[in-house]
Parts: structure tokens; sequence; C-alpha cells
């Protein structure tokens, strides 16, 4: 039977600007097990950013219950977060978040930095995802002499290389069209068929969804469906 990965329980997100208190998530619980390819639906404003960032860490619970690999999110200092965020979980944005003046290589090493990994492994480790997804080649180019699609490998591969546990990933595709779009989402089904990784992603396209196997809708801070394929 597989682990249960992340198990939010009752979770509410409510922003109190001091004059009105916008509930972005409402008494919500999900279980994440490993190995589960889920796509998180809604229309803009449903709550699934809201809930992405909550999974990641990005964000607090107004309150519920937070379970990642068993260990109770809220009781963690700031520290152990940010190490939870960078060493079991991995971030995909839509906007890719390259350092423009930065070779694609040491844009993918440099979460490893953080590890204090020595620099001749980051770009070995580095290399080696790029060589993975095709980009063997263009180890020394930056960003802005890739195409969008292969930009938004290198994100992948930068998010990949601290071997995380979960891959996040807030609308993928949204700057993509149609073609290579659909080839990150082959890379996604790649890596969740023959690596096992657990991956969560944000999306508001039915077509990336189907992807997944399983699909969780969410509208107005609610979950309303959660289907597997």
């Amino acid at each position: 039977m597989a682990k249960t990965l992340i198990d939010i329980q009752n979770a509410w997100k409510v922003y109190d600007t001091g004059e009105i208190k916008v509930e972005a998530v409402r008494e919500t619980s999900m279980a994440v097990t490993e190995g589960q390819f889920v796509a998180i639906r809604g229309a803009s404003g449903s709550g699934k950013s809201t809930f992405m960032h909550l999974i990641g860490c990005l964000d607090t619970l107004t309150r519920g219950r937070y379970l990642f690999e068993d260990h109770e999110v809220s009781r963690l200092s700031r520290n152990e977060l940010a190490a939870l965020r960078n060493r079991r979980i991995g971030f995909v944005f839509q906007s890719f978040n390259l350092l423009a003046r930065t070779t694609i290589r040491d844009n993918v090493a440099m979460p490893l930095a953080y590890q204090g990994v020595r620099l001749r492994e980051r770009r070995r480790r580095a290399e080696e995802l790029l060589v993975d997804i095709g980009l063997g080649d263009r180890l020394e180019h930056h960003p802005n002499q890739l195409s969008g699609g292969q930009q938004q490998r290198v994100a992948i591969a930068r998010a990949l290389v601290t071997d995380p546990v979960v891959l996040l990933a807030d609308e993928p595709t949204g700057n993509l069209d149609t073609v290579r779009g659909g080839q990150i989402m082959a890379l996604f089904s790649e890596l969740n068929r023959d690596k096992g990784l657990t991956i969560i992603m944000v999306t508001h396209e039915a077509e990336v969804a189907a992807h997944a196997s399983r699909q969780v809708e969410f509208r107005d801070g609610r979950i309303i469906s959660d289907v597997v394929n």
C-alpha cells in the first residue's frame, strides 16, 4: 500500500484585510500518496493556487492540520520549513523564473548551493539532468537563447536537482503553445510513470489535467470533486 505523503485536514486560509475577510480555502481535506499524479483544477479565484501554496509551505493555514511525511507543518521552525522546501519539494512555475545572466547549467545547479554541495558536484548533477531532458548540448546557453518549452524544461530540471519527493507545478504550460505544452506534459508523465515521482499540478485547462491520474476540482475555496482516472 502506498505511503501517504501529504495529508491536509479541514484546511482554512482566510485573508483579513481589516475591512473584509476573504476565505480563499474553506474546510478542505485532501491526502496524496506517493507516486500519484494529481491535477488541481478550477476557475480563477477558486482557491486552487492558494491551496498549492499551502501544500508547498509557501503560505500557512489559518486553521486546520497539515502533515507532510508525517511531520506536522505548523510545528516546524522557519529553518525547518526552509529545509523542507529546499530538499523535499520541487517547484515549477508558469513564468519559469530563470536567472537571465546565468547559464542554464548554473540555473539548474543553484538550489544545491543552499545545501552546501561543492561546485563541481553541483554542475555534474545539473549536467546529468539536462542531458536527460535533451538539453545536453545547451549547457552554456542562457535562457534567452532557448524557446519557451526549453526554458520550462530547464525549470523542471532545476526543481528535480535536489531529488525532491514531490513536484509542485503551478500552470506549467500557461506560457506555452499547444505543441510545447504537450511536450512538457509528456515529460511529467514520464517522470511519474518511470521515476515514480509524485506530482501535484494546478491548471485551469481540461486537456492538461487529463494527463494526470487524479483530478481534483475547486470552486469557491472548496473541493467539489475528486476523481481517480
